[in-house]
């Protein structure tokens, strides 16, 4: 990767069918799109669903080196998306894998079918967590450091898949 690429984070999350499954080979999948590189992923985590039904998700974020456009990112991501099976039959359906563009760079985006940072992202302890692992200090365009949401979040109840 050149000088010219971007960090781009992830999330990434599933509650239909083989979610952890999916969600693994979601991370193992980034490594495939053109002009990317993963630079690391979060540990797993579950979740009780969010303004949703169905059974636990599984989330992660993961982090990205990519010289794609954010645009062409979100392409990859919705192509992947479908190759697992998503359908969209109304807002917050459970899933078999949902991948949201949550940051790219400092950059903010807002298109028709793009929001970056993802407009929700600091209000949901799935997205919190797992990018505060990866980057303690990260912070979220317009809104300022990642950690300081962490609090308004504790209530929602999240865990480390440790396995099994």
């Amino acid at each position: 990767m050149t000088s010219s690429t971007h960090l781009a984070y992830i999330g990434i999350g599933a509650n239909l069918g083989e979610a952890r499954a999916t969600v693994e080979y979601a991370i193992e999948q980034l490594r495939q799109f053109p002009s990317t590189q993963l630079q690391k992923a979060s540990s797993l985590f579950v979740t009780a669903p969010i303004d949703s039904s169905g059974d636990d998700y599984f989330n992660a974020v993961a982090a990205l080196r990519t010289a794609l456009s954010p645009q062409d990112l979100l392409q990859q991501l919705q192509k992947l998306e479908l190759a697992c099976g998503r359908e969209r039959p109304y807002r917050n359906a459970p899933r078999t894998l949902d991948l949201d563009l949550l940051l790219y760079d400092q950059q903010r985006i807002d298109e028709s079918d793009l929001i970056v940072p993802h407009p929700r992202m600091h209000e949901r302890a799935f997205v919190l967590i797992p990018l505060l692992q990866l980057d303690p200090f990260v912070d979220i365009p317009g809104k300022g450091p990642a950690h300081q949401f962490a609090p308004n979040v504790a209530d929602q109840g999240i865990r480390k898949w440790t396995g099994s």
